[in-house]
C-alpha cells in the first residue's frame, strides 16, 4: 500500500516539525546559536554557522516548500529581500518582465536599484497573457507576476502565462502573498518559483517580517542557498519560529478570512457610498471565472472606490474596529490607502495609468466577528 499523502492542514502542522528527538517537544526548538561545536576538522553535525543554516530555519523552509509543492524553500529577512535574492540569478544584459500592477516596492527596487547593474525591466498587463508573449525578448530570463494584484485584485491566468514562458525558455515567478498556498498553488499551475511576504498570511499575527522563495529545480536550491550564505539577508531563528507557529493555524485562518471577506465584499457592493468593489469572489469581477478555476477560495483582500481623497480620509479616520495601517494578512482587520501608503513610491502618473485613484481604499479582512466589521464599515461610510 502506498503512503497516504497528507492534506494541507496536516502538512502545515507536521511537515518539517517532527517532535524533538532529545526531549519530545512537539514544537521545533528555537536555536539561538550563531555557531556550532565541531567534533574534529571537517566533521560536524550538519551545522557550522547560522548564516549558512540553522535548525529552526531548516524546519520552516521544509514546511513552506511542502505547502507550495516545491523542491526547496529559502527564507529571507523580508519579502523584498526575497525578491532581491531572486533577481541575483541574473546579470547585466538580462531582461525581466514584471506585472504592471504589483506591490509598489517591487518596481521601486527594480527601477531605482537593480537597473544600475544593467538588468532591464519591462512592465506589462499580465491579465492578457498575449501581452507577456509580445514582451519576451531573446534576453528575457524571467516573468514575475502577482495574482491577484495589489491593490486592484486583477487576475492573471498562471497556467497560460507559464505555457508561454516555457515555450520561450523563460521562467515564471509568482508572488502568492495575497492567496497563500491554502487557496492558490502556482507550482501546480506551471510556475517555476513562488514568492511570499511571510509577514502576511503565513505568519498571520502582524508581529514579524519575512520573505520566502520556493524553488522547483536543483539550480534554484543551489542559487538561493548561495545567496543566503553570501549576502546574509536571512530570517532570524526567532522569526522562523514565529512563522512556524503561525502556519499551524493557516488553514483555519484562511477559511475565516474567506468567509468574512465574501460577506464584507457583498456588503460594500450593495452600499450607496461605494462606487466600485474589486474582489474576485463577486460575479461582477472580470476575473471571477478564472478565480474559480485556479483558486480554491477568494480570500480576505478587497479594494473599493470611495470617490475622492476626502471621502477616503473620512472613512479611514472613522473606523473603530478596523485598524488604519499598512500590511495585510493578520488576524485583525487592516484598512489602508494605497495612493499614499503601499503605492506612494510609484508616483501619481503611474498610479493614474494603473487606475489607483485617491479614493481607493484597501481592506484586509481579519477574523473578528464579521457582524462587528460590517457595523464598523457602515458607520464609517455614513461619515462620507
Amino acid at each position: 500500500m502506498s503512503e497516504q499523502k497528507h492534506g494541507f492542514a496536516t502538512r502545515a502542522i507536521h511537515d518539517g516539525q517532527a517532535p524533538d528527538p532529545q526531549t519530545g517537544a512537539v514544537n521545533v526548538p528555537l536555536y539561538l546559536s550563531s555557531t556550532y561545536a565541531q567534533e574534529e576538522i571537517g566533521r560536524h553535525k550538519g551545522y557550522e554557522y547560522s548564516r549558512v543554516s540553522n535548525p529552526t530555519r531548516d524546519a520552516l523552509e521544509t514546511n513552506l516548500a511542502s505547502l507550495e509543492g516545491g523542491a526547496s524553500g529559502h527564507v529571507f529577512a523580508s519579502g523584498m529581500a526575497a525578491i532581491m535574492a531572486m533577481i541575483t540569478m541574473f546579470k547585466s544584459g538580462d531582461h525581466v518582465i514584471c506585472g504592471a500592477n504589483v506591490y509598489g516596492g517591487t518596481p521601486r527596487l527594480f527601477n531605482q536599484i537593480v537597473t544600475r547593474y544593467g538588468i532591464e525591466f519591462d512592465y506589462v498587463d499580465t491579465s492578457d497573457p498575449e501581452n507577456v508573449r509580445r514582451a519576451i525578448r531573446p534576453t528575457t530570463k524571467l516573468v514575475h507576476i502577482e495574482t491577484p494584484t495589489n491593490p486592484l485584485m486583477t487576475l492573471t491566468d498562471i497556467r497560460a502565462v507559464a505555457d508561454i514562458c516555457h515555450d520561450k525558455g523563460v521562467e515564471l515567478a509568482v508572488d502568492n502573498t495575497f492567496m497563500s498556498p491554502y487557496f492558490q498553488r502556482p507550482i501546480e499551475l506551471g510556475a517555476d518559483i513562488v514568492m511570499h511576504s511571510t509577514t502576511k498570511y503565513l505568519n498571520g499575527h502582524s508581529d514579524g517580517l519575512g520573505g520566502v522563495l520556493i524553488g522547483t529545480k536543483p539550480e534554484h536550491k543551489e542559487n538561493f542557498a548561495f545567496v543566503q550564505k553570501c549576502t546574509g539577508g536571512i530570517l532570524s531563528p526567532f522569526e522562523c519560529w514565529m512563522i512556524l507557529r503561525g502556519v499551524k493555524t493557516l488553514a483555519v485562518r484562511m477559511k475565516q478570512h474567506d468567509e468574512s471577506g465574501r460577506r464584507v465584499a457583498e456588503f460594500l457592493a450593495g452600499h450607496k457610498k461605494v462606487a466600485k468593489v474589486f474582489y474576485p469572489g463577486l460575479p461582477s469581477h472580470p476575473g471571477h471565472e478564472l478565480a474559480q478555476k485556479q483558486m480554491t477560495g477568494f480570500g480576505g483582500m478587497i479594494s473599493f472606490e470611495t470617490g475622492s481623497l476626502e471621502n477616503a480620509n473620512k472613512l479611514l479616520t472613522s473606523v473603530k474596529v478596523c485598524t488604519l495601517g499598512e500590511s495585510l494578512g493578520g488576524v485583525e482587520t487592516l484598512i489602508s490607502h494605497p495612493a499614499t501608503m503601499t503605492h506612494a513610491a510609484i508616483g501619481a502618473e503611474a498610479r493614474a495609468q494603473l487606475g489607483i485613484t485617491d479614493g481607493l481604499v484597501r481592506i484586509s479582512v481579519g477574523i473578528e466577528e464579521v457582524e462587528d466589521l460590517l457595523y464598523d464599515l457602515e458607520q464609517a461610510l455614513n461619515s462620507i
